[in-house]
């Protein structure tokens, strides 16, 4: 009998890994104390935001050509993963670093790359990425802002909905329908200080309250004509190709909120004592706590899997990035539940971290795209 050696089958480079390591030491030393507050308060943390950009975090979504790391997608989504164990507020700075560039670097000409991705990657400037609309979630085809030529410019109008970073991003990919007639849209470059570009308002969230949330709202908004993304009509492609990247960083964030609840609770467990013995001696919640680390494992194989597959360029990974994200997700929202249970009473108070990571879980399940769009996503890649 022979036996076939497969020693980089799931190796991750030592540099990869090295990264990993500064990135949880900066979540657990420094962002972790100030989670509960950031929480508490619903206000955004320019301190952590000024660390990650220190430490060349920030640079994690963007090539060396354009002042970034150059270190691909497995490693962005591994620093999400870090950072969400502990806080999943300060998780989403880096992930909508990414979602809001990445129109530019896979579709934005040479010259928007150069002049606006190393202002990104140095974390200069934070951008946003606005495709929702009060009309139109699930359904981008039915936005209603519209964006109209005038000569070497073009006026947008319209508002958006449930944009992160509202308020606070320097820059805003805007979609726009730019032909009425066949519902053709276009992506554009709106930078927060054009005129007539405000935010009418700002959510009250059940999770997630560190990252402001609000209605971006352009009134006869004017912008030259190279800021517009891509091809004309094309932004349905635009949108589509960057959420199919994106949606991982919704992942790797459902990763990092069930394995910091499963630690949390882990540890929970060897400390509370009932009926004479510590409370992981029972095997009703060795079942459960057991149920907790397995799910979570499994959704971070999967998370990785479909990473590698986008940092290799493997044609067609809509599908492995869509069951990652509907699988990690749906196990941060049962594993958090759980974690609330080991804890019991003290689970469901702010006091402990768990029931605030229940609740930044939810989000995992609705935004990039909801799981029931994943599935759709899914199950038609099964049928192609």
């Amino acid at each position: 009998m022979t036996t076939t050696a497969f020693p980089d089958l799931y190796d991750i480079p030592q540099e990869l890994l090295d990264f990993r390591d500064l990135v949880r030491q900066l979540a657990q030393e420094q962002i972790a104390p100030r989670a509960g507050e950031i929480d508490r308060a619903a206000e955004y943390p320019w301190d952590v935001r000024r660390l990650l950009a220190e430490q060349d975090v920030l640079g994690l979504p963007f090539g060396t050509e354009h002042g970034g790391t150059g270190t691909g997608t497995l490693m962005l989504q591994m620093a999400v993963e870090e950072i969400a164990k502990v806080c999943a507020s300060s998780a989403l700075i880096l992930m909508l670093q990414e979602l809001g560039s990445l129109p530019i670097s896979l579709f934005g000409s040479e010259e928007m790359k150069e002049k606006w991705l190393p202002r990104f990657a140095s974390g200069e400037l934070a951008p946003a990425f606005a495709l929702s609309e009060p009309e139109a979630g699930s359904d981008p085809a039915a936005m209603r802002t519209t964006a109209v030529r005038d000569g070497d410019e073009w006026v947008l109008n319209g508002t958006k909905n449930w944009i992160s970073n509202a308020g606070v991003a320097d820059t805003y990919v805007v979609f726009a329908i730019t032909d009425r007639e066949n519902r053709r849209s276009s992506a554009f470059l709106v930078e927060a200080d054009r005129e007539g570009f405000s935010i009418g308002n700002y959510e009250h969230k059940l999770g997630i309250k560190g990252s402001p949330t609000g209605s971006p709202v352009m009134e006869d908004v004017r912008i030259p004509h190279e800021n517009l993304i891509g091809v004309e009509g094309k932004g349905l492609s635009v949108a589509l190709g960057t959420l199919e990247r994106t949606r991982l960083g919704a992942a790797a964030q459902a990763v990092g909120i069930a394995q910091g609840a499963t630690d949390y609770a882990n540890e929970y467990a060897k400390e509370r004592i009932a009926f004479g013995k510590p409370i992981n001696q029972l095997q009703g919640l060795q079942f459960k706590l057991a149920d907790m680390e397995t799910g979570t494992a499994a959704a971070r194989e999967l998370l990785y899997k479909a990473c590698t597959m986008v940092d290799r360029g493997t044609p067609n990974v809509g599908k492995y990035t869509s069951m990652a994200k509907l699988f990690a997700s749906d196990n941060a929202m049962r594993v958090t539940l759980d974690a609330i249970q080991v804890l019991g009473g003290y689970g469901y108070v702010n006091e402990y971290p768990v029931e605030r990571m229940m609740r930044d879980a939810k989000i995992t399940q609705i935004y990039e795209g909801t799981n029931e769009i994943q599935r759709v996503v899914i199950a038609r890649a099964m049928t192609a």
